[in-house]
């Protein structure tokens, strides 16, 4: 039987999505000290410059994860999660697509974004999607524990 897979945008704060943040909390919080933990709470999303969407499954929330736009002209990926018994059913590469392919319509070409060295399934999607490594970059400092990836949007269109 096929799935009924949704990406649309939603408020970070209605309980589907405050939900998926704070799994992704519990599970990231324990891995890295505090001042290397970089995602930004549910109440720091409501930000005018970040897009948020969830992924459905049938109607479950399962994913989440959005993109900042900085003046500067790039977006950044923010909060992106599957919850772990929905990985492995490219849930994650549909949603990293999703939303780079807003991105595009909002005009933003290129992608940056930070994770966790410890985060290897998620880099590996990155690194399958595209993304290249950089250094550090907005609002980052350099930190042994974080890696930084940016992807050129236009370049993948083509």
């Amino acid at each position: 039987m096929t799935k009924e897979i949704t990406i649309n945008p939603e408020r970070p704060d209605s309980p589907d999505a405050s939900r998926l943040v704070e799994e992704l909390d519990a599970h990231l919080i324990p891995l890295y000290p505090i001042e290397s933990h970089h995602g930004l709470p549910v109440d720091a999303l409501l930000n005018d410059s970040i897009t948020f969407f969830v992924v459905r499954v049938d109607g479950e929330a399962v994913g989440c994860g959005g993109y900042m736009r900085y003046p500067e002209g790039y977006g950044e990926l923010k909060r992106m999660y599957i919850r772990p018994t929905c990985r492995g059913l490219g849930l994650g590469m549909k949603l990293l697509t999703w939303i780079e392919e807003e991105a595009l319509q909002d005009g933003y070409h290129i992608m940056r974004l930070e994770t966790g060295h410890l985060q290897h399934e998620a880099i590996r999607m990155y690194q399958k999607a595209g993304y290249r490594e950089i250094g550090p970059f907005g609002p980052y400092q350099p930190d042994p524990l974080s890696r930084f990836f940016e992807k050129n949007l236009l370049e993948s269109a083509i």
